[in-house]
This record gives structure tokens, C-alpha cells and sequence, in this order.
């Protein structure tokens, strides 16, 4: 294996715009939950007239959707998704605004007969319900609660409260006061193995949430004490936590 300084000097310097991991192909593996988010949504996108991405990203996720309906919105607040989004789903005649994270849709009521989300930051409940047509569907996949805590709490330390957050039954409970018909909730916890020091540099480089404090010169003694981990004992595992959401408005 590379040398310390080299895996994390390559990592801290490479682009890690858009939503996209490739970088991490044989550095770092997950485990995928068994619905099968993508096909999913690709099955619903053919079947609506409109839809709408929350929290798109950089719109990797309908990029890849083989069709789509005829009016097709996604919605990002992250300013260099944005712009990537733009280029890769623009040419197919797809919408993409940005909207600022906590900040009502820009949308009038009943706009959409399907509204999806691949790991949404806050679901807004009531947003998503006002913008759904009657009868229209939320399909998405949340993060669960404690997901990836095992790598995050080596650098921030035991964090007993936020265990609780994300609960899938708080917030379908949120759903249904907002009007939603839950029609399928699942919940999987994936494995996922960090194999080089490099990959957990790059990984906390791109969900900057996970340890928004994160620098290599701030956490270069934890990252030390991975690396050595790994050397000694081939990863640093985790678990990623997902839960699937399934529900349709109620009519009015």
C-alpha cells in the first residue's frame, strides 16, 4: 500500500463535485439496500405525466432514468451541484432549480404526480404534500438514523443524542399528519469497508455533513490511527442505514 502522506495528499486534492463515486471504485465498497431504489424510480418515471427531485444532487440518479415524463423538475441547494446537474440533464429537457436548503418549493399546489428523493437532508412533509397532485406518490430513500456513526465517531467523538435522529417512524408519523398514506416502509443496514486512508479522506470531503469541521491538517492524528487500521486489519468498517419510503397522498 501507498504511503500515508501520498493516499491522503491524492485525496484532499481531487474534485469531488457532483454525486458521483467512481474515484472510490476499489478503494471503498457499501452494500446496496435489496429494493433496488434506482429501478424503482424508474418504473414510476414511466408511468406519471410529471415529476419532481428533491435534493437531486447532481442529478446523477435521473440521468440514468432510461425515460422520462414529459415535465421533469429537480431541485438542489448546493451551488456546484447545481451547475453539474445543469450539464448532464438540461440536455434532456429537464428543470433544475436551485432552492435553498429549509426554503418552501417553488412550485404552485398540486404540481406533480410523483415526487422522489435519494437521501433528502430534511424532509419538508408539508411541502412535498402541497406540490403532489391527489393521489399522487412519495417514492424516496432516506438515510437512517446512526448511519455510518462507527467511521464519523472517531472524529467527532461518542454522540448518544444524534442516535435518535432520522427514526423512520417519527418521520412517517410526520408524513401522515401532513396527509400522506404510508404504503410500504422498509428499513436495511449496509456494510460498507473504507480499504486506504484515501477514501475516507474523500468521502468526508464530499458529505461535508458528516464532520463539517473536516480538514487533513484538523484530523491528520485519527486519520494516522486509520491508516493503521487498515494496514493491520485491511478496513475500517462501517454501516450505512436507509429506509424506503412509499406513500401516497390522501385525497382532499
Amino acid at each position: 500500500m501507498r504511503s500515508f502522506d501520498d493516499l491522503i495528499d491524492e485525496a484532499a486534492a481531487v474534485d469531488v463535485s457532483g454525486w458521483d463515486f467512481g474515484w472510490l471504485d476499489g478503494r471503498a465498497t457499501e452494500e446496496r439496500p435489496p429494493w433496488g431504489y434506482s429501478r424503482l424510480v424508474a418504473v414510476r418515471l414511466s408511468g406519471v405525466g410529471s415529476a419532481l427531485d428533491i435534493d437531486t444532487g447532481g442529478g446523477e440518479l435521473v440521468a440514468q432514468m432510461p425515460r422520462l415524463p414529459s415535465t421533469m423538475v429537480v431541485t438542489e441547494g448546493w451551488a456546484p451541484n447545481v451547475e453539474h446537474a445543469r450539464r448532464i440533464l438540461s440536455p434532456r429537457g429537464v428543470q433544475v432549480v436551485s432552492v435553498e436548503q429549509g426554503q418552501p418549493l417553488p412550485f404552485v399546489d398540486s404540481s406533480f404526480e410523483l415526487v422522489t428523493s435519494r437521501h433528502p437532508v430534511k424532509p419538508d412533509w408539508s411541502e412535498i404534500a402541497r406540490v403532489l397532485v391527489d393521489g399522487g406518490t412519495y417514492l424516496a430513500q432516506h438515510v437512517g438514523p446512526a448511519s455510518v456513526f462507527e467511521l464519523i465517531e472517531h472524529f467527532l467523538g461518542p454522540m448518544p443524542e444524534q442516535h435518535l435522529a432520522r427514526d423512520p417512524q417519527a418521520e412517517a408519523a410526520a408524513a401522515r399528519e401532513a396527509g400522506l398514506h404510508i404504503q410500504e416502509l422498509r428499513t436495511a443496514r449496509c456494510r460498507m469497508e473504507f480499504l486506504d486512508v484515501g477514501a475516507i479522506v474523500y468521502i468526508l470531503r464530499k458529505c461535508v455533513w458528516w464532520v463539517p469541521d473536516f480538514t487533513v491538517e484538523r484530523y491528520r492524528d485519527v486519520l494516522r490511527q486509520l491508516d493503521g487500521h487498515i494496514r493491520e486489519h485491511g478496513a475500517v468498517v462501517a454501516h450505512s442505514t436507509r429506509t424506503l419510503f412509499d406513500a401516497k397522498l390522501e385525497p382532499h
